[in-house]
C-alpha cells in the first residue's frame, strides 16, 4: 500500500512508499512488457502498446466522459487555460442536466486529483450523509424493512448532497479560472435547451418508478401530454436559475436559502416523508483524504479509501498476481473463470467490512497484506457457491451486510495541458435517484447505499448499518495509474452499483495485464461474480470460453445489474488511449 501526501501545500512531495517487502517485489521485478495476444472475438493477434516510465509526461488536453455535450464542456475550459479540476465542474454541471438518471448536483462524488508538479494524489471525498436524526433502522416500518422500492421512493433516501461543496473545496484548492466562469454551457443548455439521447429517452419511457413520480412526470411530459423522446428539445429553465446561483454564491447556493429549502420541502413530502433538515444540509461538509494505493504489474493503481470500496479493486487484483491462469489473456476460458472467483473472495471481504471509517474500523491494510492475499487467491480453484469472508489483521467484529446498490452513475477523467488530472465517480444513486426533485434537478437515495437491516440476529452491528451523520459505503472507485516513478501513466472508472468494482477490475486487467488497446478492454464482455452466482453479457463470450467456463464451475447467466459505462485513457507512446465504453453515450477527445 502507499500513501500520497496532500498536494495543498506549495512544498514539492515525493511519494512515501509504505509497501512490504513482498509487495515492492511484485512492483519492481515484474518484467515492463505484456505478451502478444488475441482480442477476445478477433482473428489477428495484436501487441497492446507499452506504458514504458521513459517517456515524456503525459499532458492534455484529454476529456472523457459519459455525454459529448459534458466533453465539449470540459473541452472549451481546457482551451480557456482551465486546469483539470475546473474542468470537471464544467462537465459535471453539464452531465446533471443531460444525464440526471444517473448523477447531478443533488448527488455526491469522489475526485482523485493528480497534481503533476508535486506528483502527489488527494482524494476528495464528497459522499452524502446520514441527517442527525437518523436510526439504524431508518428504513423501519412495523418493525419490518421496507421493501426497496419503497424505501428509495421515500424521503428517508436523501443524504446531504456533497458533489457541489466538493467541486467547490477541490476547485479552491486546483482551480485555475474563477469559479463563476465554469457554469456557461451549462446555464445554456438548460435555458436553451438540449437534444434528449437515445439512452435518456430510455430511461424517461422505461419502468423505473422514480421516473413517474409527480416531479419526474411533470417534468418529462410535453404540453400535448406525451413524454420525451429521443431528438426532441427538452428545456429546464429551474436548472438553469441553479447554476446561476451556484455560480454566483458557491456551495452556499446550495447548503443555505430558497435551494436548502426547497431540497428538505421535497424530502418532507409524504409518502414516508424525511428527517433532513436545513441545518443537515448547511453541515456538511467534504472531506480531504489520502489515496489507498498497491501495485499491480509494473503500475501502482490508486484509488479512494473508504467509504468507498476502492481497496477492494486492489485486493483482487493482488489475487490476480497469485494467479497464473489470469495472465492467459483473453480467450482463455481459465483465465476468465479465475477472474470470477476472484471476484466471489473479493466481494465477500468487501460486504462484510467496508463502511464509513469514522464509524467503523475497515481492515484495508489486512486486506491488502500479501500473506492474506495469498491465503485467499489460493481458496479460488476449488471455490463452489458463495465464498466466505475472510478474517484479515485487525478486522473487527461486524455482523451480515444487506446493502444492496441499484443502478445510477456516472464516471469523467480530464487531463488538463499541465497534465493535472482528475478521476471522478459521480452519482445520485438509483435512476433518477429517489425520483423527487429541487431546482431543476433530482435528489439523491444514497440512504438506501446503507445496509437496511443494521443488526444481525446476535444483535451485531453491520460496518454499513444506518447511523447519524454517517456517510453509507460506496462502490465508486475513481483509479489513477502510476508509473514506477510516481508519474501519471492512466486514469479511468465506471458506473455500475457494486459491480463498479468488477468493471474497474476488468478493464485493469484487461489494459494493464493483457495489453489491450483501452478501448478493447473496455469493450470485453462484463462477468460480475457476487455471491453464488455469475452474472455476464453472456454472448459476447465466444462459446469455447463459455463451455470451458462451465467446465471449471462458471455457469454464466445474463447480468441483471447496471452495465458498465468505463471511461479513461492511458498516456502509451507519448499520447492518450483513450477509451468510453461503447454500451453508454459518451466519447474520448483530445481536440
Amino acid at each position: 500500500m502507499r500513501a500520497y501526501s496532500n498536494p495543498s501545500s506549495n512544498r514539492r512531495r515525493k511519494i512515501s512508499l509504505i509497501l512490504t517487502s513482498a509487495a515492492v517485489g511484485a512492483l519492481v521485478l515484474a518484467g515492463c512488457a505484456t505478451a502478444p495476444l488475441t482480442a477476445i472475438g478477433a482473428t489477428e493477434t495484436i501487441t497492446g502498446p507499452t506504458l514504458a516510465s521513459t517517456q515524456a509526461a503525459a499532458r492534455g488536453p484529454f476529456v472523457s466522459a459519459a455525454n459529448p455535450l459534458a466533453v465539449e464542456a470540459g473541452m472549451k475550459v481546457l482551451a480557456r487555460g482551465g486546469s483539470a479540476v475546473d474542468a470537471a465542474v464544467a462537465i459535471q454541471a453539464v452531465l446533471g442536466l443531460v444525464e440526471p438518471q444517473s448523477s447531478g448536483l443533488g448527488g455526491g462524488a469522489f475526485m482523485m486529483v493528480y497534481d503533476a508538479e508535486s506528483e502527489a494524489i488527494t482524494v476528495y471525498d464528497g459522499r452524502e450523509t446520514a441527517p442527525a436524526a437518523a436510526t439504524p433502522e431508518l428504513f423501519y416500518e412495523n418493525g419490518r424493512p421496507l421493501p426497496f422500492v419503497d424505501a428509495v421512493l421515500s424521503g428517508r433516501s436523501t443524504g446531504a448532497p456533497g458533489v457541489v461543496p466538493m467541486l467547490v473545496l477541490a476547485q479552491k484548492q486546483h482551480g485555475a479560472l474563477a469559479w463563476s466562469e465554469l457554469f456557461g454551457d451549462a446555464e445554456a443548455l438548460a435555458q436553451d435547451g438540449f437534444v434528449v439521447s437515445p439512452r435518456l429517452a430510455g430511461m424517461i419511457n422505461g419502468s423505473a418508478p422514480q421516473a413517474k413520480t409527480r416531479w419526474a412526470t411533470e417534468y418529462f411530459t410535453k404540453p400535448d401530454g406525451a413524454r420525451y423522446q429521443a431528438g426532441e428539445t427538452l428545456r429546464n429553465p429551474a436548472y438553469a436559475e441553479t447554476v446561476r446561483r451556484i455560480a454566483r454564491e458557491g456551495a452556499a447556493a446550495m447548503q443555505q436559502g430558497p435551494l436548502a429549502e426547497a431540497i428538505v420541502a421535497a424530502v418532507n413530502e409524504g409518502p414516508r416523508p424525511g428527517a433532513l433538515t436545513t441545518a443537515d444540509i448547511a453541515g456538511y461538509r467534504p472531506v480531504v483524504r489520502e489515496a489507498v494505493c498497491g501495485p499491480y504489474k509494473i503500475y501502482t493503481i490508486c484509488v479512494p479509501p473508504p467509504p468507498s470500496s476502492g481497496a477492494s479493486i486492489l485486493e483482487l487484483l493482488a489475487m490476480a498476481e497469485q494467479t497464473p491462469d489470469i495472465d492467459k489473456g483473453p480467450n482463455s476460458p481459465e483465465a476468465w473463470a479465475a477472474f470470477g472467483q476472484l471476484q466471489r473472495l473479493m466481494y465477500a471481504d468487501r460486504d462484510r467490512y467496508f463502511g464509513d471509517p469514522a464509524f467503523v474500523s475497515v481492515p484495508v491494510a489486512g486486506l491488502l497484506d500479501p500473506t492474506y492475499v495469498a491465503e485467499r487467491a489460493a481458496l479460488a480453484p476449488a471455490l463452489r457457491g458463495a465464498a466466505p469472508y475472510g478474517v484479515p489483521e485487525g478486522a473487527p467484529r461486524v455482523g451480515a451486510d444487506a446493502t444492496r446498490e441499484p443502478a445510477g452513475t456516472s464516471h469523467l477523467v480530464v487531463v488538463d495541458a499541465q497534465g493535472n488530472a482528475v478521476s471522478m465517480t459521480t452519482t445520485v444513486e438509483s435512476l433518477f435517484g429517489s425520483g423527487r426533485m429541487a431546482g431543476g434537478f433530482f435528489l439523491n437515495n444514497q440512504l438506501t447505499d446503507f445496509s437496511l437491516v443494521p443488526t444481525a440476529s446476535d444483535g451485531t452491528p453491520a460496518a454499513n448499518a444506518v447511523a447519524a451523520g454517517k456517510r453509507p459505503r460506496s462502490s465508486m472507485s475513481p483509479a489513477l495509474v502510476l508509473d514506477r516513478e510516481g508519474r501519471l501513466v492512466g486514469l479511468l472508472g465506471s458506473p455500475g452499483g457494486s459491480s463498479i468494482l468488477a468493471y474497474n477490475a476488468k478493464a485493469l486487467i484487461g489494459a494493464l495485464g493483457w495489453g489491450l488497446p483501452l478501448q478493447e478492454a473496455f469493450d470485453l464482455p462484463n462477468l460480475v461474480a457476487k455471491g453464488d452466482g455469475f452474472g455476464a453479457d453472456t454472448e459476447g463470450f465466444p462459446l469455447a470460453v463459455r463451455e470451458g467456463m462451465a467446465a471449471r464451475g462458471v455457469e454464466l447467466r445474463p447480468n441483471t445489474t447496471e452495465t458498465s459505462g468505463l471511461h479513461g485513457g492511458l498516456w502509451r507512446n507519448g499520447r492518450w488511449d483513450g477509451g468510453a465504453d461503447s454500451r453508454r453515450e459518451g466519447v474520448a477527445r483530445t481536440h
